[in-house]
């Protein structure tokens, strides 16, 4: 009996579990369910953003000429001689002050003929005592003839004289009248005879003036055409020269961006209400002159719509400073900048706005894209006129996938920002290295107020 018990106690064990695991088997497809899922959060993308935040703006735009003296003054011989003496240090590239005798014409023939010319008048002097002294002895003896015959036409009336003395009376009369007439006359002659002379003096005085050439104003020489003991004609150059006194650069402006600069001063403004620099760009730094707006070019370009406007530099010479500061001479390739006053504004990089849209960290930390109206272009930067507000958040670059919603992680690039308020208020720097349209800031000059 017990080993009975012992076997189906044996079975049992063996049977059962080998039932169980078929069981399981049979119902594992119905029986089996799917592990629970494990959620997985990406790192939200880092983008650097600018906080848009309002700084100081030089609005202004950039053009490109070269420097023209503001006067050019040429030496034309105006009387025919030998050049006989010139001025110590006459020659290309020499600066003279006002009033320097250049050149000096030989005067000897013109000296001869005013000579010639006094003499005519002084003998006229001396024709009119002979004729004056003349004219008393006609007019006596013309008052005796009319006595004359006054006295024979009396007798004729009392039947004393003949008619052959009445008659041979006024011949006498008439012939004393016609000498005295013949003397004012030669009077007469003699004062336009004088008149004449004393005109080809005059103009032989003024010839006289002109062997003598001086320097109008203060000048620096471009070209002396003529040496001493030369033989030089009417109307030959001899010298030419410019103005030291004030420059002028003509640079070319595009109208679209000319426009926007000008309006910015207010209704009713002109391009001479501008402020002006020049600025001449050396290795290692700029120099920068300020200048004036002067007018407005007359031709506008009609392949690239600019105009021209002419800035003028007082006194550049007087500015020069050796090793820092050159003098501004003819054909220097310049830049002018020409400059609104300065305001407070929004500004952001320009290629941070991309087709009128812009992206911004929302407050939750998303992307969101904004439409973005644009004002005045400053090289790399731009004036934000709606679409950003005092706060935001720009993105400045982009992520690997800009999706508007999508978490991201804020982080302030403050270089970047940096170069944005250089670059806005016209100081050297500006985001990307480039310097565009706009102007900015030299090693020898200050933006203008």
């Amino acid at each position: 009996m017990a080993n009975a018990i012992t076997f189906i106690s044996r079975v049992l064990a063996v049977a059962v579990p080998i039932g169980l695991g078929a069981l399981s088997v049979a119902y594992s497809e119905n029986l089996k369910q799917s592990p629970a899922a494990v959620e997985k959060k990406r790192p939200p993308t880092a983008v650097r953003v600018v906080t848009m935040a309002p700084v100081e703006v030089l609005p202004r735009v950039s053009g490109y000429g070269t420097v023209t003296p503001a006067r050019e003054w040429r030496a034309v011989a105006r009387v025919d001689g030998e050049v006989t003496e010139t001025a110590p240090g006459l020659a290309n590239g020499a600066v003279l002050s006002a009033g320097t005798v250049l050149l000096r014409i030989d005067d000897t023939d013109l000296r001869l003929s005013l000579a010639q010319v006094d003499t005519q008048l002084s003998a006229l002097d001396v024709k009119d005592q002979t004729l004056s002294a003349s004219l008393e002895i006609a007019k006596s003896d013309l008052a005796l003839s009319r006595a004359e015959l006054d006295r024979q036409e009396t007798l004729a009336d009392q039947g004393v004289a003949t008619q052959t003395r009445l008659d041979t009376a006024r011949r006498v009369e008439l012939a004393a009248r016609a000498k005295v007439v013949e003397l004012e006359n030669q009077f007469a002659l003699n004062a336009a005879e004088r008149k004449v002379l004393a005109a080809q003096r005059a103009t032989v005085a003024r010839a006289l003036d002109f062997t003598e050439i001086a320097a109008p104003y203060d000048i620096r020489i471009a070209e002396v055409s003529a040496e001493q003991g030369q033989v030089v004609s009417r109307g030959q150059t001899l010298v030419a020269a410019e103005g030291i006194d004030a420059a002028e650069v003509a640079a070319q402006f595009s109208l679209g961006r000319l426009g926007p600069l000008v309006r910015s001063l207010g209704e009713g403004a002109n391009v001479t209400a501008l402020k002006a620099r020049v600025r001449l760009t050396a290795p290692g730094h700029s120099v920068v002159w300020n200048a004036t707006v002067d007018r407005v070019g007359e031709a506008l370009d009609p392949r690239t719509q600019s105009t021209s406007i002419v800035v003028r530099i007082d006194n550049p010479y007087a500015q020069a400073e050796a090793g820092k500061r050159p003098p501004l001479r003819r054909n220097t390739f310049v830049e002018v900048i020409l400059m609104a006053p300065k305001r407070q504004a929004l500004v952001a990089p320009l290629d941070a706005v991309r087709g009128g849209k812009a992206l911004v960290v929302s407050a939750e930390g998303t992307l969101e894209r904004r439409a973005v109206t644009l004002g005045l272009t400053l090289g790399d930067v731009v004036l934000v006129t709606d679409g950003l507000t005092e706060g935001d958040a720009l993105v400045v670059t982009d992520p690997a996938i800009a999706v508007p919603g999508m978490a991201v992680k804020a982080v302030e690039d403050k270089q970047l920002a940096g170069q944005i308020a250089a670059a806005a208020s016209g100081a050297a720097g500006q985001p990307g290295g480039g310097s565009g349209g706009g102007g900015g800031g030299g090693g020898q000059g200050k933006d203008a107020d």
